[in-house]
C-alpha cells in the first residue's frame, strides 16, 4: 500500500425516481482532478447501488481494499435546490419506500434505541469551503431515512471501529439539464458548480486528513 494520503470518494446509482443521479459524474469529475496539492494524494471511488444489501456488503469491502485516511461521500436529495452538509447520521430508516431492489426495511431504526451519530466538527470546515465557491450550500442535521443517512451510519461506524479518520457526507440536489429550471424561476445548480464546490470541499479534507497523520495532531 503506498504511502500517499488516501482518500475515498462515493456517489450512487439510479433509484425509484431518480433515474439520473448527479452523484455519479461528479465523483468520477473529482476523482479525475490533476491538481499540485493532489501530487501526494491517492484517489479512488465507489459508486454504490441503492440497496441497503450494497452498503452492509460493499462499504466493508472497498474500505479494507483502499485503506482511505478519508472518507468523502455524496448522494441526491432531489427536492433541496441547494448542497447541503451533512453533520450526523439518524438511527431511522424508512419502512415505507423500497431500495432499488425493492427491498423495505423491516424496522424504523438501524442500531436498537442508539442515538444518533455525529460527524464531528469538520463538517464546519467543508462547509465554509463550499460557500467560497459560490454556492447556495448550507448544513443539516436530518440526512433523511434512506440510503444516504444509511451509508452516513455505517460510514461513522466504522470511523469509531478504526477505519478512515474522518468522514463526511453530502446532500447535492438535481442539477440543470437542458437548460430545465427549478420552480419559482430560480435556475439549478449546474455540474460545473457542483465540481467546483466539490473540490474545494476535497482540498479541505486532504488538509485535515494531513493534520490527522501528524505526530502533533
Amino acid at each position: 500500500m503506498s504511502d500517499k494520503l488516501r482518500i475515498l470518494l462515493t456517489g450512487f446509482g439510479a433509484f425509484p425516481g431518480a433515474p439520473y443521479n448527479p452523484t455519479q459524474p461528479l465523483v468520477v469529475r473529482l476523482t479525475q482532478l490533476r491538481r499540485p496539492a493532489l501530487d501526494d494524494v491517492e484517489l479512488s471511488s465507489h459508486i454504490f447501488p441503492v440497496t441497503y444489501a450494497a452498503v452492509d456488503r460493499q462499504l466493508p469491502d472497498v474500505l479494507a481494499a483502499q485503506k482511505p485516511d478519508a472518507l468523502l461521500m455524496f448522494g441526491l436529495a432531489a427536492r433541496t435546490p441547494y448542497l447541503r452538509v451533512e453533520t450526523r447520521a439518524r438511527n431511522a430508516v424508512t419502512m415505507l419506500w423500497p431500495d432499488a431492489a425493492n427491498t423495505r426495511s423491516s424496522k424504523r431504526g438501524i442500531d436498537g434505541h442508539a442515538d444518533a451519530m455525529r460527524f464531528g466538527p469538520h463538517t464546519a470546515r467543508l462547509l465554509r469551503a463550499a460557500r467560497l465557491t459560490g454556492i447556495d450550500a448550507r448544513p443539516s442535521r436530518d440526512a433523511g431515512a434512506y440510503l444516504c443517512n444509511y451509508l452516513s451510519w455505517r460510514a461513522i461506524e466504522n470511523v469509531r471501529a478504526g477505519g478512515p479518520r474522518l468522514a463526511a457526507f453530502i446532500h447535492v440536489p438535481l442539477l440543470a439539464r437542458g437548460g430545465a429550471v427549478r420552480r419559482k424561476g430560480a435556475p439549478r445548480i449546474t455540474l460545473e458548480e457542483l465540481v467546483d464546490a466539490g473540490e474545494a470541499m476535497l482540498m479541505e479534507m486532504v488538509r485535515l486528513a494531513r493534520k490527522t497523520r501528524s505526530p502533533i495532531a
